[in-house]
């Protein structure tokens, strides 16, 4: 039940991708080579929540966790507003300082849950890795199409 509850957490950041998809604006857009193609999203996202959330509920069992879930809230909140922040009104300025805050976030989240519990230290592995491409995405995005979202 634990683990749910963080699935539906992660599902309703997931449902912000449905909402605000990428659509004509960003096709028209400059990316840089390394941008992955479309269909990786969807799948890298979907393993991701749920590493997420099996994170979040083993965090949730364990004692002296209360710090390191107030950052899984955190993240999870910022995760959910970078979408429409960068897809839906094409700010990938402000995308940058939401998806900055988000690494920030996660990779102290990381590091609090290693000290904590090996497993879900290594879950949020991928997740910062994959914020890391994200990020370099959104920051060589937003430079190659100055203009086109402030």
């Amino acid at each position: 039940m634990i683990f749910l509850t963080f699935l539906l957490a992660c599902a309703a950041a997931a449902a912000t991708g449905i909402i605000f998809q990428p659509g004509a604006w960003y096709d028209a857009l400059r990316k840089p080579g390394f941008t992955p193609p479309r269909w990786a999203f969807p799948v890298a996202w979907t393993l991701l929540y749920i590493l997420m959330a099996w994170a979040g509920a083993r965090l949730a069992v364990l004692p002296g966790s209360g710090m390191v879930l107030a950052l899984w809230g955190a993240q999870i909140a910022l995760n959910t507003l970078w979408t429409p922040v960068f897809f839906g009104a094409h700010r990938m300025g402000l995308g940058m300082a939401v998806i900055a805050l988000l690494w920030l976030v996660v990779a102290v989240m990381m590091v609090m849950a290693f000290r904590l519990d090996l497993w879900t230290g290594l879950m949020l592995l991928p997740y910062l890795a994959w914020l890391s491409v994200a990020s370099a995405l959104n920051f060589s995005i937003w430079r190659m199409n100055p203009g086109a979202g402030q």
